[in-house]
């Protein structure tokens, strides 16, 4: 039996009587609902502030500011698309009351107006969802990921370079001096030696006319000649250009030429797989319950020296301190350690082998010849090998981290190592062996194990994969994010400051 199909009325002309309302258009707790609410409730008296008068009328910074976060939660990143999606998407028509921006307005909103003051905005976001009761400020998760820099990967400075540039050019002074000594080797009357230590680029000028003037009236070698014109030509010039790269490197050790806050760093996600060396940025973020409640950018490529600042960038803007602190062993030092130690904030944090301890204890293997499995004799101040021999105290000495941070070093010497059996497995040294000891960082870690092996160490151990990381993940995977738009820190910070909101803001979307 054949059943007539009827179709929906469909007709282009169809006139309605009154127009259609967005606000109609738009469901409720819709995404683009929770941003404009959210804006609304923020103080950016700061950032109307930065707005000085006269000229022709300017566009509402928080109409733009709900557009650029509402954007950047639809993974629109470029002021173009966000500029066409003013003119073609409802939902930013309704956000932007009809407003339309165009992508220069929207870029320069971007990357200058909210320099300063996006991450003050993003910490009122924060404390919203506090009061809503889906963040804790009390306990949150550390660590950090690389998102690369809108930077050229193949014009880079790199720190090794720049000194051996300068140690050639510093060695070639010297020959060439060495040939004016040489040239003044049968007369009483020798030119001062010139300092070559600290040498700059002015310094290597004077240098130069110095070789000039001792060589004046004197046979000289064709090559020594060329050599001084090419010195004089092109050595003052490079000097200066190392000099400006360092002063741009810093503590660091690479730059790209075209965002020279950017490092190069290895990726883990490149697409090849192999670790590629690009420039990049290192994100320090702190979450709870997978939201984000702090982020920082680090230049340097390790997470251990940045996490001091991260946490108190946290406290100077939150006004407190968190209890408690769970993070990877990427964070593991004698500093970290002492700092969370002297916020008293309870700190879940691995150090270095601490996995490998746990799989030795199970298989009960040990290393007999490990200092930590030597006995020790407090009140001697001595030490055993596992021969039975003493090992003394020879001294101590102290030493300081690239940070600054001071550490104390005891060393302990055997009294005689020679014709030992086990020497071949206790040590590689040709003399006796010597152990150094680090008694703060022994006491640090045993209370840091202590913690991470108790039944809250083990549950916040687990909830870190899923709380931090998986933020990382959203990021990077969900809302496609693993390339940032602008250059320079400061404009990096706008740029993370709008996903962390964005991300913020499309969970708390989908808990209502």
């Amino acid at each position: 039996m054949n059943r007539k199909v009827v179709f929906k009325t469909y007709s282009q002309e169809q006139l309605s009587l009154l127009p259609p309302s967005y606000d109609d258009l738009v469901p409720k707790n819709h995404p683009v609902r929770i941003v404009n609410t959210i804006v609304d409730h923020l103080d950016i008296v700061s950032l109307e502030q930065s707005y000085k008068g006269g000229g022709t009328s300017s566009y509402h910074p928080r109409m733009l500011l709900k557009v650029i976060i509402y954007a950047y939660l639809r993974n629109l990143y470029s002021s173009r698309k966000i500029e066409q999606a003013l003119t073609e998407n409802i939902h930013f028509m309704w956000l932007s009351g009809q407003s339309k921006p165009d992508h220069n307005t929207i870029n320069d909103f971007r990357g200058k107006r909210l320099q300063k003051k996006l991450k003050k905005i993003f910490y009122q976001v924060v404390l919203l969802l506090v009061e809503q009761g889906v963040v804790s400020l009390k306990d949150i998760f550390v660590d950090g990921t690389k998102i690369e820099a809108n930077a050229n990967r193949y014009t880079f400075v790199w720190g090794k370079s720049i000194k051996t540039s300068k140690e050639r050019i510093k060695k070639q002074l010297k020959e060439l001096w060495t040939y004016v000594e040489k040239v003044y080797k049968d007369e009483q009357a020798i030119p001062n030696t010139p300092d070559f230590e600290a040498i700059d680029a002015d310094k290597i000028t004077a240098t130069i006319d110095q070789i000039n003037d001792a060589l004046q009236g004197k046979e000289i070698d064709k090559k020594v000649k060329q050599k001084l014109n090419y010195a004089k030509k092109n050595w003052p010039s490079n000097m200066a250009k190392y000099q400006k790269q360092e002063a741009i490197l810093k503590e660091r050790n690479s730059y790209s030429k075209t965002d020279t806050d950017a490092t190069f760093m290895r990726m883990k996600d490149d697409h090849m797989q192999n670790g590629q060396l690009k420039p990049a940025y290192n994100i320090q973020a702190s979450t709870n319950n997978q939201y984000l409640t702090n982020y920082t950018i680090a230049q340097t490529t390790a997470d251990t020296t940045t996490l001091k600042d991260h946490l108190n960038n946290h406290i100077e803007n939150y006004n407190q301190n968190p209890e408690t602190l769970t993070a990877d062993a990427g964070y593991g030092s004698e500093e970290n350690y002492t700092d969370l130690e002297d916020k008293h904030i309870t700190a879940f944090v691995k150090y270095n082998y601490f996995h490998k301890e746990q799989l030795d204890k199970k298989r009960a293997k040990t290393n007999p010849f490990h200092p930590d499995e030597l006995h020790y004799n407090k009140e001697t101040d001595t030490y055993y090998c596992p021969m039975g021999q003493t090992m003394t105290n020879i001294g101590s000495y102290k030493k300081k981290t690239k940070n600054g941070f001071e550490q104390e070093i005891h060393r302990y010497q055997a009294q005689n190592c020679k014709g030992c059996p086990l020497r071949s497995s206790c040590h590689k040294s040709k003399y006796n062996r010597i152990i150094e000891r680090n008694y703060n960082l022994i006491r640090l870690k045993a209370k840091a194990k202590t913690l991470l092996t108790s039944e809250q160490g083990i549950a916040k151990r687990k909830q870190r994969c899923w709380d931090v990381e998986a933020v990382f993940g959203n990021i990077k995977q969900n809302m496609n994010f693993k390339r940032f738009m602008l250059r320079g820190i400061d404009k990096i910070n706008v740029e993370m400051g709008l996903i962390a909101i964005a991300h913020n803001l499309n969970k708390y979307s989908l808990t209502i």
